[in-house]
Parts: structure tokens; C-alpha cells; sequence
């Protein structure tokens, strides 16, 4: 399944109204997670195991997920659905999150 450049979708998106100001991390969490349902609704999403070896950073939990012996159709699964990083990051402006690799941190105004 193609990954959705949700970084060049914003860039886009402010490029068409130059005078809008840069979208708040709020919001930018928000369409982060409206894009992954969408891509989850589709079908089945790249599992842990496979966004790892074509270079894609995982974040500690999604990790964990990839190294436990469990089968990939749960690996498939979206764990940001039930992180509490999500739950700050499309809550909290400046949210105090910082784990390598997870996509919620990078949208953080820093």
C-alpha cells in the first residue's frame, strides 16, 4: 500500500493560501489520523515487520509490536490507534512526547 506524504499534503495545502498560517500540531495530528483510517479502511496496512525493512522508522511501541512472536495480521494493525501519544498529540499543543520514529512527535512545534 503506497504511503500517504502527509508532510507534502500540508506543504500543499499552505502553498495554495500563502497567508494562512502554519496549521497547529493539533490539527496536523488530527489529519494524520483521519489519513491513516482512510488508508486502514482501504484494506490491510503494511505491516510492522515490512515498513521496517524498507527503511521506515518505527516508533519504540510499534517496535515492540514488530519483535513479538505474534503473527503479521496483527502486525497489520495500526498500534497508534491506542497510544497515548495520539491521544496527547491530538490534544495538547507542544505535547510532551518524545519517542525516536513516532509520527505524533514530528508534528510537535518545537
Amino acid at each position: 500500500m503506497p504511503k500517504i506524504p502527509v508532510d507534502q499534503i500540508l506543504q500543499r495545502a499552505a502553498e495554495e493560501q500563502p497567508e494562512a498560517r502554519t496549521a497547529s500540531s493539533r490539527l496536523k495530528s488530527r489529519i494524520f489520523s483521519a489519513l491513516q483510517l482512510e488508508q486502514q479502511d482501504s484494506g490491510p496496512l503494511l505491516s510492522l515487520t515490512e515498513t521496517h525493512a524498507s527503511g521506515g522508522k518505527l516508533c519504540v511501541f510499534e517496535e515492540l509490536v514488530r519483535i513479538a512472536p505474534i503473527g503479521e495480521p496483527l502486525k497489520e494493525k495500526n498500534p497508534c490507534r491506542v497510544c497515548h501519544a495520539r491521544l496527547l498529540g491530538e490534544n495538547v499543543e507542544r505535547a510532551p512526547i518524545y519517542w525516536r520514529g513516532c509520527p505524533y512527535v514530528r508534528f510537535q512545534d518545537r
